[in-house]
């Protein structure tokens, strides 16, 4: 599961990415810095962890990791082609959410494409790219269901009536993850033609150090564009953001978080919001040997988290033994939940909640 960061040229996508991941990205002060994606495996920020670390002293632990790629900027014209946009589309295809970052500072010695500074305008050119994008997919998709549907195929008319609703929506300006349609018919129909604009999509506005706690005019601007879409609006001061990332010690970063009046790093808020953009979770396994967080997918049975530790977990399984989080940390040992009557053993069809503590028995 991959979330792609997106925005025009020199908007402070590599920067953030940099911030974000391990791998170093180059960023620079001019457009299309980046040509290839760069793709980092990020830590999810928990503090469950620490917690569960503390009462079982593991070996070692190993944090929930999600994908993050960091994509070249798109320009006007993008989806005829402009800025090598053609090539960069189909980078934004194969990710599974967009992280859009809008720039919302003045500062005249970082050049921006269109000159001056308005986020609802970039925001509103990057849309306009991936809608004709889409728009192109979905006719070309509607020419082959025109002709089913003319020999009175049922499902082919039937998916007629939802594409046509789509060519409506992009017409006007409106992305796919927008346009009102019935969940069964979007997983049908719309989920296979793998559109840009279906995406889901968290927007971060890229502040001055000034603006990182409160936000700015740009990013009320910003709210109100977005306020009937389903999408969430993150603020981050990104170049400190990466001033922040460059220091040595906890305490070193703690103290200039404070200075600034935020809690935590704002980039913690941007993984943990990717991390449930892309629809994940997190249930944990907690033995001597390793504390760890295992990802995934909202709604998931408990056979299928069990596959992601090994196949053959999923293919035996037999059942689970589950441990509410609150509940280890409050009595403190898998010994005592036991003793308190509220360890459960769940079977094939328990849906795996965020936070579970598991353990699987299985037989191949």
């Amino acid at each position: 599961m991959k979330a792609g960061i997106v925005g025009l040229p020199n908007v402070g996508k590599s920067t953030l990415f940099n911030c974000l991941s391990n791998a170093k990205a180059q960023s620079a002060n001019f457009p299309f810095c980046t040509i290839e994606p760069n793709i980092g495996v990020v830590n999810v920020p928990d503090l469950r962890l620490e917690k569960l670390e503390a009462i079982v002293h593991p070996e070692r632990v190993m944090p929930a990791t999600v994908d993050i790629v960091d994509i070249a900027g798109l320009v006007k014209g993008a989806s005829k082609g402009e800025g090598l946009g053609n090539k960069f589309l189909a980078n934004i295809r194969e990710t599974d959410a967009i992280i859009h970052v809008l720039r919302c500072f003045d500062n005249d010695n970082i050049v921006h494409v269109d000159t001056d500074i308005n986020p609802v305008r970039d925001k509103e050119t990057i849309d306009y790219e991936l809608q004709i994008k889409d728009l192109e997919s979905v006719e070309k998709r509607l020419e082959r269901v025109k002709k089913a549907a003319r020999t009175g195929d049922k499902a082919a008319q039937k998916e007629l009536v939802v594409l046509n609703k789509i060519v409506a929506g992009l017409e006007s300006a409106k992305s796919v993850r927008e346009i009102v349609l019935e969940s069964s018919d979007r997983i049908e129909f719309v989920k296979p033609l793998q559109l840009l604009t279906d995406k889901p999509v968290l927007y971060v506005c890229n502040v001055d150090e000034a603006s990182a706690k409160d936000g700015n005019d740009y990013v009320e601007q910003v709210k109100e564009a977005v306020k009937d879409e389903d999408a969430e609006v993150i603020v981050l001061a990104v170049a400190t953001e990466a001033d922040i990332t460059e220091l040595d010690t906890f305490e070193e970063r703690s103290m200039f978080l404070e200075d600034l009046g935020l809690e935590e790093a704002g980039a913690s808020k941007l993984i943990r919001a990717a991390y449930k953009l892309l629809n994940l979770q997190t249930y944990f396994t907690a033995g001597v040997k390793e504390v760890r967080a295992w990802t995934i997918n909202i709604g998931d049975t408990a056979p299928q988290a069990a596959g992601v530790i090994h196949t053959d977990f999923e293919r035996g399984f037999i059942r689970a033994e589950v441990m509410k989080y609150n509940d280890f940390i409050t009595l403190g040992s898998e010994a005592k939940v036991k003793e308190a009557g509220k360890l459960a053993v769940e079977g094939k069809e328990y849906i795996v909640q965020d936070g579970d503590i598991m353990n699987f028995r299985f037989n191949v």
